[in-house]
């Protein structure tokens, strides 16, 4: 009989790591044993998983003694440098969700649509992308195959759930200056153009990941990419205004039949409908949604895209299932 196969949680009780429980149990893979860990807040609650009750376990230095396959860490860049490290010591592949890992040569960043051929290729640890990055690079990926791409501009407009619990907390309290648990300004009614931290050129460390990201993932590196990242008023799924030019001319026509062929893209574009993608609709769905698609006359080659994703699912928790999937299916 196969040996069963022992799969850790980090961070399982977050807003990811919820939803990667949410996930693995629609695809309720078989012959895996489930392991939760989480913060010392969290140890001991309980939780309904594939019909059973789960125990948090409070991660420690020792946890990963119990010689783990495989562990998906959902619980922020603090802990993903700690533990990553001593899981992969005791022969477990993390795959991580932060960003501490992402830039790193010799750690593979996977979007499974676009690079699945880097899973396999890593020292113990791969590298889930931004979820920003990861539903541009999906659409962009057979575009620049055809097409060569030579210059991006991102516009996004990111859902507060991007910022964790609390952001939807300040969202759904319309919380003021005097009750902020995430933001600097009330979200409510406003769009923030400050997403993480801001660096010395005036960029954000958000839109920094989505350049080097999109250029690690496409295997570009001077690829000409600009960014704005926004936040705004919506709970959940990332919206994005993608410009793109090319080294060649293209075929509208061609274009839509490229994404609509693509795994993971459903094209939503239909203007006599009014059919575009909004978060409403794409909400808990893993496809990346693709509307809007027209040339941009400004520039030569040029296109535009309207991009919408799920960011807790594919932007982040699907992904993360979907390499542990290959993982599996590899093993």
């Amino acid at each position: 009989m196969r040996k069963r196969i022992k799969v850790a949680i980090v961070g399982s009780s977050g807003l990811v790591g919820r939803t990667v429980l949410k996930v693995l149990e629609e695809r309720n893979f078989p012959n895996i044993t489930y392991t939760l860990f989480s913060s010392k807040n969290s140890a001991g609650k309980k939780v309904n998983f594939l019909g059973e009750d789960y125990i948090f376990c409070e991660l420690n230095e020792s946890s990963f003694d119990l010689s783990f396959d495989y562990a998906i860490f959902c619980a922020g860049s603090y802990v993903s440098k700690k533990y990553a490290p001593i899981a992969t010591k005791n022969g477990c592949i993390v795959i991580d969700n932060s960003s501490v890992f992402r830039m790193d040569p010799n750690v593979p960043l996977v979007v499974p649509e676009v690079n699945p051929e880097k899973i396999f290729n890593n020292n113990g640890i791969i590298a889930n992308p931004n979820c920003s990055t990861i539903q541009a690079v999906v659409p962009l990926k057979p575009l620049d195959d055809k097409y060569n791409i030579k210059r991006i501009v991102y516009s996004t407009y990111q859902a507060v759930s991007g910022a964790g619990r609390y952001g939807i907390e300040d969202l759904e309290n319309k919380a003021t200056g005097d009750t902020l648990k995430k933001f600097p300004y009330p979200i409510y009614n406003n769009c923030l153009p400050h997403i993480d931290v801001f660096t010395e050129d005036g960029y954000t460390k958000e839109e920094h990941k989505m350049i080097n990201e999109t250029r690690k993932i496409l295997n570009k590196p001077n690829l000409s990419i600009t960014a704005t990242a926004v936040r705004v008023p919506v709970k959940n799924c990332h919206s994005e205004s993608i410009n793109i030019q090319f080294e060649k001319d293209f075929d509208l026509y061609d274009i839509r039949m490229l994404l609509q062929n693509f795994p993971g893209v459903i094209v939503a574009d239909n203007l006599e409908k009014d059919l575009y993608p909004i978060a409403t609709r794409v909400d808990g769905n893993d496809e990346i949604f693709v509307g809007r698609i027209r040339r941009d006359f400004s520039i030569p080659f040029g296109l535009n895209l309207w991009v919408v994703g799920d960011n807790l699912r594919k932007g982040a928790a699907t992904n993360a299932v979907q390499i542990l999937e290959k993982l599996i299916q590899n093993s």
